[in-house]
């Protein structure tokens, strides 16, 4: 699982490498993602852009990623694709989450860990 942190004014913005979040990652994603959550905040803005595909269980993990962050902590949504953005919508997740849209200049910081 493959991703790049940039720190922002007011936390974290992490671009998620992969072209699925899917059950084959959703547990590795969800426990990376609490990590960063633990030494950055109050804000992570999660960027999805490269994310073509994402079923029930990449959804999961981002909703418990939301569950998990201290009060007063707030997880964002950046860059979704067709497809992740017709998921969003159709759970109507989309008016759960703030979602922006695509910003040019991402930064690449690699948090990388070798999938084992």
């Amino acid at each position: 699982m493959h991703f790049y942190t940039d720190l922002i004014d007011d936390g974290v913005r992490v671009r998620v490498e992969e072209p699925r979040l899917d059950a084959a990652i959703a547990i590795r994603f969800k426990d990376r993602l609490r990590d960063v959550a633990a030494r950055h905040g109050p804000r992570i803005l999660l960027d999805l852009t490269p994310v073509q595909f994402m079923d029930s269980s990449g959804l999961g993990a981002v909703l418990a990623i939301r569950r998990i962050l201290p009060e007063g902590h707030r997880l964002e949504l950046m860059g979704l694709t067709p497809n992740v953005d017709r998921v969003f919508r159709l759970t109507r997740m989309d008016t759960v989450f703030t979602i922006h849209g695509n910003q040019p200049g991402f930064p690449s910081t690699p948090d990388d860990e070798a999938d084992r």
